[in-house]
């Protein structure tokens, strides 16, 4: 049985933009694991049933089925201990979770308000409904107003940012020499909003930007040749 990806995409079945599906991606890679893609999308509850629950990534490799992508990561080092480590032992892996919750709780939230709306304008009028009014009840506000004074938003996106920029000054990945699970959850952030941002949120001469640029080589160009806008 092919392994499958069940990833977030909105209109484009070819345009997967989720932040956590991009870790899993990147993750698959890393372990060189093939994988087949399904694309999903926000009320497609349905096709999600199997898993027991309702929000992607799915992986499915083989008779096991596996979701979140934390959950997924471990999965895949444990199960292919064989393949390159996402985490070079327990400690590596408590950071990873450290660094992970971080990400998801501060650069999430700074970069969701600069890409909110951008977000909405890819997907289906399907989704559309659901989408603007989950978001607006999380942030208490519609999504117009959550985007609203871009530079200042884009200013606090990129302070936020500072301890990976005094990181990535150092050495070329978060992991050291190499890429390592880490850097896909940060990164996973960053084809979150190229997939669906026009928006350059980096300045050209910031080493995060460079950093991006090793990790959209990685695997063989596999996010550089995603679907998504010049960054």
């Amino acid at each position: 049985m092919a392994r499958k990806l069940y990833e977030l995409v909105g209109v484009e079945p070819d345009r997967p933009f989720s932040p956590y599906c991009w870790r899993t991606r990147m993750a698959l890679a890393h372990k060189q694991l093939p994988v087949d893609s399904v694309p999903w999308r926000f009320t497609d509850t349905e096709a999600l049933a199997f898993s027991g629950q309702g929000k992607v990534p799915v992986l499915v490799d083989g008779a096991k089925t596996v979701f979140d992508s934390w959950t997924i990561a471990g999965y895949l080092e444990d199960t292919y201990s064989d393949k390159p480590s996402l985490f070079d032992g327990l400690t590596g892996k408590a950071m990873a979770a450290f660094f992970g919750n971080w990400v998801d709780s501060v650069v999430h939230g700074a970069l969701a308000r600069i890409i909110l709306l951008d977000i909405y304008e890819h997907i289906g009028d399907k989704d559309k409904a659901y989408f603007r009014k989950s978001r607006e009840e999380r942030f208490g506000t519609t999504l117009e107003a959550v985007v609203a004074d871009p530079e200042a938003k884009l200013a606090a996106f990129r302070q936020a940012l500072h301890p990976v920029r005094m990181t990535v000054r150092q050495q070329p990945f978060l992991g050291g020499s190499g890429p390592r699970y880490a850097d896909y959850i940060l990164f996973g952030a960053f084809q979150w909003a190229r997939a669906i941002s026009p928006r350059h949120l980096l300045a050209a001469d910031d080493p995060i930007a460079a950093w991006r640029a090793r990790l959209l080589d990685l695997h063989g160009g596999l996010a550089g040749k995603a679907k998504g806008f010049p960054v």
